[in-house]
């Protein structure tokens, strides 16, 4: 075997390994990345999930306040109606 052949095989292997720990590290990269998108992502849908109980809770409050408004509403109108009935009367 000529010698320029065994520094051509010792450069190829040395290449290969360099090859695979950069592949094992950008494996482990995109796995700790993966894991906090994740977490970024349960943490955002933790959120939406609040935003959307406070937003349900506010809808039931502006509901109730819609349908004590509606009957003092209705009341007021049987009182103006009796009111003016009394005064044509």
């Amino acid at each position: 075997m000529n010698p320029a052949d065994s520094t051509l095989e010792i450069a190829a292997k040395r290449l290969e390994r360099a090859v695979m720990a950069l592949e094992q590290r950008l494996a482990a990269r995109l796995k700790e990345a993966g894991a906090e998108a994740g977490g970024l992502f349960d943490q955002d849908r933790a959120n939406l999930a609040t935003q959307l109980d406070q937003s349900r809770a506010r809808e039931r409050e502006l509901e109730e306040a819609g349908a004590a408004a509606s009957d003092a509403l209705g009341r007021a109108i049987v009182e103006i109606k009796a009111a003016l009935q009394n005064q044509a009367a």
